[in-house]
């Protein structure tokens, strides 16, 4: 009997895997923010204090981002994604066990480092086993992950918490992890790519240009407003408008599974208009908007604050795979691992600093103060988003056209991959 992952439309079933398992990583990486209420009546922490907690996942996260890429442009994405995953859901687990917000903070820094890897490897599965005019459309897919685990996270992680303490809340996604990593073992084919040993060692560094450090740099400003949101929705509400967590932590899941469609929108309009940085600029505008409508409501008190919150949530969380889709398609095959990873590096800088800083700024009531800073940002990615250099590689066509030649189907899964 042939083997199913042999078939052209296992693509389908490898991008659906790699969204459920960073969707998992996303549960803790990105969805801790909703336990900040929690930690501050358990370990008796400032907002401030929470903050830095909620944070440590991405602060590991970031220390291994370009060291898993490079893993994966060199040994391969299937073998990267389960090792990290396996990691970061036993990390999760000893984390289980310990009392003090150190050990605490260490646990969690660690299972964001092997974490990492679904970040660095998955966005390099889509862009090998899809063409360019559907690569849009399989990106955004792909970066429906975050808001999917965030909004999976809005709906357990609160209430886990609230009836069972923080212990509960934590072996969520240590299981998702857990079972994921047998997921991808199992399902994941890695792609096909150009033959040649020497490939890694005479590709033309990419970043001899300036257009992947404009991207770099737009995105991550853009990356502000987007967790500035994730972060201090539920606690606005909470704190604010006095609403309960878990109340607040379902209307956050409906905002996060809006904006995963908003993503998968977004991709798909790249793929009509050909572009990745004009999509990409035009939600620059909007998000600018949006920060700048919540600061205004903030500080009039409006009832209409919760439907910005809502349209920001989609919003500022649209166009990560557009960056990720052009970061990928102008680095090219040899450079794409590590592009990718320095681009998640930046973007995750930005959103460690965010939660702290921000409330900082915001203390215990400055809301309006906090978000109308928040609105600088997107507004200085407007003229960095490099539209009129924007480019593609070829090379990523070169190698799915060179090995579908050799097999006679499109998309090829099955085939060795060599090194």
């Amino acid at each position: 009997m042939r083997d199913p992952r042999a078939s052209a439309h296992w693509r389908w079933v490898v991008l659906a895997v790699g969204i459920l398992t960073q969707a998992a990583t996303c549960t803790f990486l990105y969805g801790l923010p909703l336990l900040i209420p929690a930690l501050r009546a358990e370990k008796g922490l400032s907002l401030l204090g929470a903050s830095v907690v909620a944070s440590a996942p991405i602060a590991g996260l970031l220390l291994t981002l370009v060291a898993w890429g490079y893993a994966a442009d060199r040994f391969g994405e299937r073998w990267v994604i389960t090792t990290g995953t396996a990691a970061a859901a036993g990390l999760l687990g000893l984390a289980l066990c310990v009392r003090g917000v150190i050990p605490l903070c260490l646990l969690l820094g660690a299972a964001g480092a092997a974490g990492a890897c679904v970040n660095a490897a998955s966005g390099r599965v889509v862009m090998g086993w899809f063409a360019r005019q559907e690569r849009g459309l399989a990106m955004g897919a792909r970066q429906t992950a975050q808001p999917l685990g965030v909004a999976v996270a809005g709906l357990a992680l609160p209430g886990l918490a609230h009836q069972h303490g923080l212990a509960a809340a934590l072996a969520f996604p240590a299981v998702s992890c857990a079972v994921m990593a047998l997921g991808v073992c199992l399902l994941v084919v890695d792609p096909p790519r150009p033959a040649g040993p020497g490939l890694h060692r005479t590709a033309r560094s990419p970043y001899r240009e300036s257009v992947l450090w404009r991207i770099h740099l737009g995105s991550a400003l853009l990356v502000i407003p987007q967790f500035a949101v994730a972060s201090f929705t539920l606690v606005y509400l909470v704190s604010q408008r006095h609403w309960d967590p878990v109340d607040a932590g379902r209307l956050i899941f409906v905002f996060q599974l809006v904006g995963a469609g908003g993503r998968v929108v977004t991709g798909v309009w790249s793929d009509r208009v050909h572009s990745r940085l004009r999509p990409m600029r035009r939600l620059a505008v909007a998000s600018t908007v949006l920060m700048t409508l919540l600061a205004a409501a903030a500080a009039s008190g409006a009832w209409w604050i919760v439907p910005v919150f809502g349209t920001a949530a989609v919003v500022t969380v649209a166009d990560n795979g557009l960056a990720y889709t052009a970061v990928a398609e102008t680095a090219g095959v040899a450079w794409s691992g590590r592009a990718l990873g320095v681009h998640n590096t930046g973007q995750n800088v930005a959103s460690l600093l965010t939660a702290p800083l921000l409330a900082a700024v915001i203390g215990d009531h400055r809301y309006a103060f906090g978000f109308a800073l928040v609105a600088i940002f997107p507004l200085l990615a407007i003229p960095l988003t490099p539209v009129r250099r924007e480019r593609h590689s070829s090379d990523w066509v070169a190698a799915t056209a060179d090995q579908s030649e050799r097999i006679g189907d499109r998309l090829p899964f099955g085939k060795a991959r060599t090194p």
